[in-house]
């Protein structure tokens, strides 16, 4: 399918730098660019972004017809806790649901154990009396003579925002419907968030947390969609702007004030659809997504065209590699690992004499020492700079300067001083720590999927993803690279190629053999009324593509797996068909299935979305021809540590055919890709550098 007649933009803002991108209405990229994040305002960045392309193409604000937009303000706001103050109200004789959490420690031995931060205090939780069952039948009314009490209470803690969470809402979510109405007459300031609207989930911790969370960053992320909207209407934006989500989907603007929980991570879904849109054109079925920018670096695991995806992630963990340490947050969501491991990582020695690179960055202001805006620490960027990695003259399209000898300082003064070593060998300890950690991550996440690294092609892009690409998958012990066009901007790219998507998982409990087949049709056809809802907001009069998922487990088991259902009503002849696909995914999964237990479904799912562009498929290419080099420049060879000399070639004068033996640089406006020693690399049909690893050589 293609896109509306008119010029599409989209804007990816991210910790350290700004992506924007101009698409043409044939999938034409017409320009990019990346300008440093201007963190106090990130509107203004965007802003310059959007400039920078609108004049490179010769266009005007008013001639764009698709607006896309993602940001990590969201995600920052969680983890710098820089929200609204928030109080919870959950049903009387509930009131420590966040004290109790899963009623056990996510480091059993840890004596000194930090609990995670999940923002409201037990002062500011707050009860109200009534009661639902899990059938959503009301077994006590809802106490409205107790709200006169709560509003005393809510503004005597000076309470900016409010997280309703009932008992069983999920299936009756009349009584946080009335106590929002009675709240909201009493106060008209008080922002509302209400679990059965943000979560409709069963689980009371994981509801209640992802609606804490939603309400605590609602009233900034609702400022600045305003003034985000307001400042590009100003500039003669006349078409809606659509809003990246974690599902990988778009949405509207004011679906995402209501619900900013779902922008969280919004960026790096971005990266994960153009990789998986890429996958499906080369007919890759397994796919290892790599997106490198400034700050951190995304993983992802791709299959059959689809990444991967969980409706469960967890914000802030008080130990960074340890699953039940943060605030979980229950939304579907692309599932991949992000390490703090970026271009602007900072490496220090500890106080054992090892190399640590992240998780804290230098972030666009200072940023890295050789941008030369006052960063004195050393970053992974300032150790690609002193291996002669990065052009000095080419980078960031000319518009920065990179001060080769303040990374050298950095380096030694930080580092080589305490090691004995020399700015290169300090910058090339900095880059086996950051590669082996993103390698480490990759095949982490690999094993706690059950799936294998070796037969994956990497898609790797960001800003410093091409750049790091080999060296990731040699330790990654992956043979085969694909780096797409304009990769230093994929994610922003990624948006493009994204549908209007909204999904909805709400609890419905039975077993298969009771299942209300009536009362499901009733069910699923609310769901698609209100998800289509959504989806018509962002995209009017295009049609609609319908996923419905149930989510399925033995009695007694406390997770679901996920089946496909048919996109149809269910009808009583589908029971026996439910339990056939669910027993076949149980036995992929664990290689077996249990006779005789009772099946469940727990949760159904539906998601709505609109057909997403095709990405050309490559053409054969009838030639091959060993590309000429632009120029040649010394670099500290990543394979075996000496400097040799490595042929440098301008992408954009490269042509389909073309073959390059490592080591090279490939240079273009936003990025740079080394071929090290071991690799080669070739240009497919539609211009994608390929990168594949020479055979090792016979002993």
């Amino acid at each position: 399918m293609t896109p509306s007649n008119g010029l599409r933009l989209a804007i990816d803002i991210g910790g350290t730098f700004t992506d924007t991108v101009l698409m043409a209405p044939d999938l034409r990229v017409l320009a990019t660019t990346k300008t440093p994040t201007t963190t106090d305002a990130p509107a203004i960045g965007a802003l310059e972004g959007a400039r920078h392309v609108l004049d490179a193409a010769g266009v005007k604000m008013a001639q764009i017809s698709g607006f896309i937009h993602g940001t990590t303000l969201a995600t920052n706001a969680l983890i710098e806790r820089r929200g609204a103050r928030v109080a919870t109200i959950t049903t009387a004789g509930f009131r420590d649901i966040l004290e109790i959490a899963y009623e056990r420690r996510y480091s059993q031995y840890a004596i000194n154990l930090e609990k995670p931060d999940l923002i409201v205090p037990r002062a500011r939780a707050f009860t109200i009396g009534g009661r639902m069952d899990a059938q959503g039948r009301a077994l006590a009314p809802l106490d409205e003579g107790g709200v006169a009490a709560l509003v005393q209470q809510l503004q005597k803690a000076q309470v900016e925002a409010v997280a309703i969470c009932l008992l069983h809402s999920y299936a009756n979510p009349a009584h946080e419907l009335r106590l929002r109405d009675l709240l909201g007459a009493a106060l008209p300031d008080l922002v509302i968030s209400m679990s059965h609207d943000v979560s409709p989930e069963a689980r009371e911790f994981d509801r209640l947390c992802t609606t804490i969370a939603n309400a605590y960053i609602r009233p900034l992320m609702a400022g600045y969609l305003v003034d985000f909207q307001r400042r590009f209407n100003a500039q003669g934006l006349t078409c809606p702007i659509l809003m990246m989500t974690a599902g990988g989907g778009m949405t509207s603007v004011e679906t995402a004030a209501r619900l900013p929980i779902r922008l969280v991570e919004s960026g790096p879904a971005g990266g994960a659809i153009l990789a998986a849109r890429i996958a499906t054109s080369v007919g890759a079925s397994q796919v290892l997504s790599f997106d490198m920018g400034g700050t951190t670096a995304k993983l992802c695991l791709i299959d059959n065209y689809r990444p991967q995806t969980a409706r469960k992630f967890e914000i802030n963990r008080a130990a960074r590699f340890i699953k039940g340490s943060g605030m979980p947050v229950r939304i579907p969501v692309i599932e991949m690992i992000e390490i703090g491991a970026g271009g602007g990582s900072i490496a220090s020695v500890d106080r054992l004499g090892r190399v640590q690179v992240g998780p804290h960055s230098a972030g666009s202001d200072p940023g890295p020492a050789a941008f030369g805006r006052g960063g004195a620490h050393p970053t992974v960027t300032d150790a690609d700079v002193a291996q002669g990695l990065i052009s000095t003259e080419r980078f960031a399209e000319g518009r920065l300067a990179i001060d080769l000898q303040a990374a050298d300082v950095a380096l030694t003064e930080h580092l080589g001083s305490a090691l004995d070593l020399t700015a290169d060998a300090s910058a090339q300890a900095v880059s086996e720590i950051v590669d082996e950690n993103m390698a480490s991550a990759a095949r982490m996440h690999s094993v706690e999927s059950g799936k294998d690294l070796n037969n994956r092609v990497m898609i790797a892009f960001g800003g410093n993803g091409p750049l790091h690409a080999t060296r990731v998958a040699r330790r990654a012990q992956v043979d085969q690279i694909l780096i797409p066009r304009d990769p230093g901007v994929g994610s922003a790219v990624g948006f493009l190629y994204a549908p209007v998507s909204f999904e909805i998982i709400r609890s419905r409990y039975s077993t298969l053999e009771g299942l209300d087949v009536a009362g499901l049709v009733t069910f699923f056809a609310q769901m698609q009324a209100e998800a289509e809802a959504v989806v018509h907001a962002g995209a009017p009069g295009q049609p609609l593509r319908h996923r419905r998922v149930a989510f399925m487990r033995y009695h007694g088991q406390g997770h679901e797996i996920e089946i496909d259902l048919p996109d149809r009503d269910l009808n009583a002849t589908d029971i026996d068909n439910l339990r056939a696909a669910f027993e076949a995914e149980y036995s992929r999964q664990f290689s077996r299935t249990v006779p005789g237990m009772t099946i469940e479904i727990l949760n159904w799912a539906l998601s709505v979305s609109t057909d997403p562009p095709d990405i050309p498929t490559p053409p054969a290419s009838t030639t091959t021809q060993q590309a000429h080099a632009d120029a040649h420049t010394q670099i500290r060879c990543d394979v075996d540590g000496s400097w040799r000399i490595a042929a440098v070639f301008d992408r954009a004068s490269l042509r389909p055919g073309d073959q390059i033996n490592g080591p090279a640089l490939i240079v273009e406006p936003q990025t740079t890709t080394l071929v090290s020693a071991d690799f080669d690399a070739y240009l497919d049909g539609v211009a994608n550098i390929w990168l594949t690893r020479k055979e090792a050589p016979k002993t």
